[in-house]
């Protein structure tokens, strides 16, 4: 399975980003993805999750302001993440992976909430 999360940055708290993976490989067998994320010096954790329904949940921190999207074709999915009203507390680095066992981890993308 391979992993492509982009589009975080650097936004002031209040702000707004949306996040992008691109998953491609043998998926076929894979029903639910999540975007997790790690804080420095913290455990990673999950944020949200979705099944290939489009069935979504999320974790406290995340319900009201993250909506995770998924859109699938034969060869990739595409896994979305919009996130707003961000605090500091959300900086870390965002991944995608299957969900709840998830895969090699790819690179992630950084976020930070700063002013």
């Amino acid at each position: 399975v391979q992993l492509q999360a982009f589009g975080g940055g650097l936004v002031q708290p209040g702000g707004f980003l949306r996040l992008t993976c691109i998953v491609s490989g043998n998926i076929a067998e894979i029903y639910s993805w999540g975007w997790y994320r790690q804080a420095r010096g913290q455990e990673r954790e999950l944020v949200a999750r979705i099944h290939r329904s489009g069935n979504a949940n999320y974790e406290d921190f995340a319900k009201g302001r993250f909506t995770i999207t998924i859109s699938r074709d034969n060869a990739k999915n595409t896994l979305s993440l919009q996130m707003r009203s961000l605090e500091p507390e959300d900086t870390g680095v965002y991944y995608c992976n299957a969900c709840p066992i998830p895969r090699t981890w790819g690179k992630g993308t950084q976020v930070t909430v700063s002013s």
